[in-house]
């Protein structure tokens, strides 16, 4: 059904990190990581296959949860490392990496370090110093607690053929180290750092395969000892330059990376060439280079004029070359790759992304439902993690992942990846709260029925991020976006939270407005009806955001509401719905004792469409149950309750369900009235939920008091004299019955299929 489920494993190993604290336990017999102890297997006898240990370590890291307490579960007695993968090791100290020291590792990728690189060194044990093949320290730090740049301890690793420093304080006397003390070394990265000299290389030209140096400075000396590294497969010489930069120089910088291309007999071995960023590169410079290495397969040409050349886009052309990868933005492919590859390179990934935006806006009609493009979306949301903080690419990226994401393409993505879209999508919003565009793009992906109604993800902050979002603009689109949004989740998320979303003032003072301009106006529009949806749904149980709502003013608006959109019954069914909340909770009934409200709920009461008189019938319900209503409108009261019992038994109930409910809690008290009309109301609601949906509402009935109160009406002698209300009490004890016994059945079977595999295995 859906493009690319997660495997069994990713899923098991997801939860164990998400779940971790509560699989294993702490270990008392070691001295507590500030306070607390390391965690340990609770059977001692653990011990995890090596590639189980690995992912379950990198996952840990990536979920920002890897730290001298987790570190515990990776002790040599109850697992195996060989290839260490950290992509966040900021929360790491050098008490964790000691654990490193018993296992046998052959490559270390670490990043975001704060211990020094020194350190890690240190905390290696004398094999992995020995055989230790490949290091990767990006985004670390070579500097000591007293600021000092030391690197003597990497000499150590004699048999280190990869080595990868970009982005640290990595200096020419660091090279010359390397040179002169890693005999093996064959891969270097010294992208963005400190190195402005790399002539040392020329000797270990014979050997040196990959060079990366992004960002770089290319000078004359630079481009005389890369002419030289005749046996290099990889050469990187991109640039970043950044969109604020806009020097003003009295002579244009030379383009030295024209005077590399234009040697004679450059690079005869090599595979993969990235000159993205170099705007000066001639292209037909570029031309001649591909032609002449026939055996190249990656090219990289983002900020590159060469990137639209028909030599790499149009398959017709003479030497278009079908096996050479080109990283660009001319189309879908050279984009895909360019943010593959440079993911981490903010002027690369944004000008992808702009250019991703505007392929996208046509896939919706291109590929319809049919054709959901899951990897383009991880790519997009990849960039979004990566990049939070950069507005450009959050921009950029929260239109693509609604082109993406919109209409029917929905259906077929998997309900995971669209928890991963929900996720950086509201960190987005919480990020740049006051870019209006920016929001627009984030309430257009959320405002999608496939996200509100079938993904799992933090729907409370979801709601508190759109509310913050309608407060903060005057935009008729969004207002209709954010309160359909609320109308959806406040339904769905828990009681308590509820509660604490309908209490800020603000959110409620908003609301209202919307309720109050489209009232004076008289629009009954969506706005207005998701407007009324999200109140109704956010009272629901909740005394108070009852409260808040009437000290607002809103009883008096919704009076208003019924006059303005008598006969509405859409409109009027969503005002009596809230209503009949507060009248749930009885200190606030007192709000509601009004002759003038009386009248008009006798009214409502009589319309012909039933969920309008199904709630004003509830309404009135609750408050026959309070004191004061009961003492000033005896009279009034007693022809309003024959008019309910009438009423309720004409009624014929809908199809599909009327109304929803979080509990019953609120009918205890009407099971138990003196009025029998109001047990008539009470249980004909029972009735209805429970025929409906059987296996939600029976059981939450078992679960709570109800079913007792039910059960004891049927052999209540005091109603023998109301065969309504009798009639229907026996309806909903068969159905207790029959779904008691449905769950009984299927608790014998699974009993016995389990009784069978037992069999099976002995």
């Amino acid at each position: 059904m859906y493009e690319h489920p997660q495997s069994l494993k990713d899923v098991c190993i997801d939860f164990i990190c998400d779940n971790v604290q509560a699989l294993v336990q702490k270990d008392p017999s070691v001295e507590p990581v500030g306070k607390q102890n390391e965690l340990v297997y609770s059977n001692d006898n653990m011990f995890l296959p090596q590639t189980i240990s690995e992912q379950l370590l990198t996952t840990l890291s990536a979920k920002n949860q890897l730290n001298d307490f987790t570190m515990g579960m990776f002790d040599h007695k109850h697992c195996t490392l060989s290839e260490i993968y950290l992509p966040d090791a900021k929360n790491l100290t050098t008490r964790g990496l000691r654990k490193l020291k018993q296992h046998k590792i052959c490559a270390i990728k670490v990043f975001e370090m704060k211990v020094a690189v020194n350190d890690l060194i240190g905390c290696l044990g004398e094999w992995t110093l020995n055989n230790l093949k490949c290091l990767n320290v990006t985004d670390s730090s070579f500097l000591q607690k007293n600021y000092c740049f030391i690197i003597i301890p990497i000499s150590k690793l004699k048999s280190l053929h990869t080595l990868n420093v970009r982005c640290t304080e990595f200096n020419n006397h660091g090279l010359e180290i390397v040179v002169e003390d890693l005999p093996c070394i064959q891969c270097l990265d010294i992208s963005r750092t400190r190195i402005s000299d790399i002539s040392l290389l020329k000797k270990i030209k014979h050997r040196l395969r990959y060079l990366a140096m992004h960002n770089i400075h290319l000078t004359e000396s630079i481009v005389d000892t890369l002419a030289q590294l005749r046996q290099l497969r990889l050469l990187d010489i991109s640039e970043e330059k950044s969109s604020s930069t806009f020097e003003m120089e009295a002579t244009p910088p030379v383009p030295h990376v024209n005077s590399l291309l234009k040697q004679q007999d450059l690079f005869p071995y090599i595979t993969s060439l990235d000159l993205s960023g170099q705007e000066c590169v001639e292209v037909s410079l570029v031309e001649f280079f591909v032609k002449s290495h026939p055996s190249l397969k990656f090219l990289g040409v983002v900020h590159c004029d060469c990137c639209d050349d028909t030599m790499f886009t149009d398959s017709t052309h003479p030497y278009f070359n079908p096996e050479l990868q080109v990283a660009g933005t001319a189309n879908e492919s050279q984009i895909i790759l360019s943010l593959q590859h440079y993911s981490s390179i903010q002027a690369c990934v944004q000008k992808s992304l702009y250019k991703l935006f505007r392929l996208t806006q046509d896939y919706y009609q291109l590929y319809s439902s049919d054709h959901p493009r899951p990897d383009i979306i991880r790519l997009v949301l990849d960039a979004m993690n990566r990049h939070e903080n950069v507005y450009g690419i959050q921009m950029a990226a929260t239109a693509c992942v609604y082109n993406l994401t919109k209409g029917a393409q929905a259906k077929k993505l998997h309900p995971t990846l669209l928890r991963h879209v929900v996720q950086s999508t509201l960190n987005a919003m919480a990020n740049f709260p006051i870019h209006l565009q920016l929001q627009k793009n984030a309430l257009l992906t959320l405002c999608s029925d496939r996200i509100l109604q079938d993904v799992s993800y933090d729907k409370y902050r979801c709601a508190t991020l759109v509310m913050d979002c309608l407060c903060s603009f005057e935009d008729p689109s969004m207002n209709r976006m954010c309160v359909a949004i609320c109308s959806i989740l406040a339904a769905k998320i828990p009681t308590r939270l509820t509660s604490k979303l309908g209490v800020k003032p603000p959110y409620m003072v908003k609301l209202l407005s919307i309720v109050h301009r489209k009232t004076v106006t008289k629009q009954p529009d969506m706005t207005l009806r998701f407007t009324l949806s999200a109140l109704w749904n956010l009272t629901d149980e909740s005394p108070e955001t009852c409260e808040t709502f009437i000290m607002d003013g809103g009883l008096k608006l919704y009076h208003m509401v019924l006059e303005n959109f008598a006969g509405n019954s859409a409109i009027e069914t969503k005002v009596l719905g809230l209503i009949n909340n507060i009248a749930e909770v009885p200190h606030l009934r007192h709000h509601l004792c009004d002759s003038l409200f009386l009248e008009v709920l006798g009214n409502l009461l009589g319309s012909p469409h039933i969920d309008v008189s199904y709630f004003a019938a509830g309404i009135l319900s609750h408050l026959a149950c309070h004191g004061e209503t009961t003492t000033r409108y005896d009279a009034d009261l007693r022809g309003l309750l024959d008019k309910l019992s009438a009423q309720v038994q004409s009624w014929e109930a809908p199809d599909g369900e009327m109304v929803a409910y979080r509990s019953f809690k609120p009918f205890e008290p009407l099971l138990v009235s003196e009025h029998p009309e109001v047990k008539l109301w009470a249980v004909w609601a029972i009735q209805h939920v429970c025929a409906r949906n059987p296996a939600r509402y029976c059981a939450m009935l078992e679960r709570e008091s109800g079913s007792c109160l039910i059960r004891q009406m049927e052999h209540d002698d005091t109603l023998t004299r109301d065969s309504a209300v009798l009639k229907i009490v026996s309806n909903i004890v068969k159905l207790l019955d029959s779904e008691r016994a449905k769950r009984k059945g299927a608790e014998l079977i699974l009993t016995c299929d389990m009784d069978e595999g037992g069999e099976e295995v002995r």
